[in-house]
């Protein structure tokens, strides 16, 4: 069997998820991120923002750490106008499918390192699911601590709003929720109604990566977990901590 290569990969990945109604774009660097971000954000919240509106929202969004801005991802923010308080949504989370989902490749950011991501999920605008690949017969773990590097080095502003990470080398594909104490152990594949584990790259994009079902797990799955300041899948957390988060909810 032929080893693809990682461009390879991501070229079919790409194509898959605008298969699934994904809408490609271009988006080199930083700058063009945000430029895009506001974009999406105008028409999520049907509104015209104002240069000095748009840059209160940034410096809003930029500050604090990953588990602060999850939950600002998740909040409302209230922007003050002449003629009353508009609220601002980052995400819906009760209709999943009235999000707008794009996806892009080869961002370029500049921190510690220049470094280039594989490939982006962004949803209404901002950069919700990052996947990083290796070619076929890599190990998965090789991706994993490459996503260490990005976010130990470059991994900064509207990228800190990564919700959850997929590793895969086409042959094998895992996901795990961002939170500052990664651990390889924390990694899972997902499974099928039948216990099965997807185990395969276009299989997984085909259901995981499924624009409503994504927008779901991030909205009900990763949980802001108060006593650790972390992100976690339900499947991380104890039983009884899993409990607990479920007569709450």
């Amino acid at each position: 069997m032929v080893t693809e290569s990682e461009v390879i990969l991501e070229e079919k990945l790409m194509a898959k998820l605008v298969e699934q109604g994904y809408t490609r774009i271009k988006i080199k660097d930083e700058n063009d991120l945000i430029v895009n971000f506001r974009v999406q954000l105008e028409k999520l919240n049907d509104i015209a923002l104002t240069d000095d509106e748009f840059k209160l929202i940034l410096v809003y969004l930029e500050s604090g750490s990953v588990y602060e801005k999850a939950k600002k991802l998740r909040d409302l923010y209230e922007l003050q106008r002449e003629d009353g308080v508009k609220y601002i949504s980052f995400l819906n989370t009760r209709e999943w499918c009235k999000n707008i989902f794009q996806v892009t490749n080869q961002i370029t950011f500049k921190g510690s390192f220049v470094n280039r991501y594989d490939v982006t999920i962004l949803i209404n605008g901002l950069p919700l699911c990052q996947i990083e690949l290796k070619k076929r017969g890599v190990e998965l773990k090789k991706a994993f601590n490459q996503i260490n590097r990005y976010r130990e080095h470059s991994f900064h502003g509207l990228f800190d709003y990564v919700q959850i990470f997929i590793i895969s080398n086409g042959v094998n594909t895992k996901y795990y929720s961002n939170n500052k104490n990664l651990s390889y152990k924390f990694t899972f594949f997902w499974k099928n109604q039948e216990n099965r584990n997807i185990t395969q790259l276009n299989e997984f994009a085909e259901i995981f990566l499924e624009k409503c079902h994504l927008s779901k797990m991030i909205s009900r799955y990763v949980v802001l977990h108060e006593s650790d300041k972390q992100l976690w899948f339900l499947e991380h957390i104890n039983s009884m901590q899993l409990k607990q988060y479920l007569i709450k909810h």
